[in-house]
């Protein structure tokens, strides 16, 4: 388990009564993003990337709706965390919608944008490991190589056009700064 996992969290995300199916894919997310922030060479967060894939679908223990999101920035307040944890919670929906994307899913009128690097890579990941996870294409770096055509022509990854696109937009900015590494 990479370093920047505290088993801390995990033990608090179980005290909430997160499911270890659940617990298992957030693990993932975290690892699979610390892994990509790693290959970056940006100056990253890494506490923050741990613990805002960690704890992104604390909602699930309550709904696995859209509305996740907002109720597990809820239960993560009441757990004490900080409030860029809590933004990550709800803002992960469809990868960062506008408010306008909100108001028509019937979520709240707030700005759901990803504003920092970090944030984007916990989404990437988050697809990366659904994509992972379901067996489309299990092997992580072929994953990321396929993603772009993964998205594309399987809808429930790429959800709708402008959700496929801020998707592919991460994975091009992303993509972009681990191949400038190398």
């Amino acid at each position: 388990m990479n370093q920047h996992i505290d088993h801390n969290d995990i033990a608090l995300l179980r005290q909430a009564g997160m499911n270890e199916e659940d617990l298992g894919h957030s693990l993932s997310v975290a690892e699979r993003a610390l892994d990509i922030a790693g290959r970056t060479g940006a100056d990253l967060d890494m506490n923050f990337i741990a613990r805002g894939a960690l704890f992104h679908d604390l909602g699930k223990v309550r709904t696995h709706g859209l509305e996740h999101g907002e109720v597990g920035a809820a239960l993560g307040a009441e757990l004490g965390l900080p409030e860029e944890i809590l933004a990550i919670m709800k803002k992960h929906i469809r990868g960062g919608m506008t408010r306008a994307e909100a108001l028509e899913l019937g979520l709240p009128d707030i700005d759901y944008t990803l504003h920092r690097l970090e944030e984007r890579i916990i989404i990437y990941a988050d697809r990366l490991v659904d994509i992972i996870g379901d067996g489309v294409e299990p092997d992580p770096i072929k994953a990321e190589e396929r993603f772009a055509e993964i998205l594309t022509t399987i809808v429930r990854y790429g959800k709708n056009e402008t959700t496929l696109n801020r998707y592919l937009r991460y994975h091009q900015e992303i993509q972009g700064l681990i191949a400038a590494r190398s």
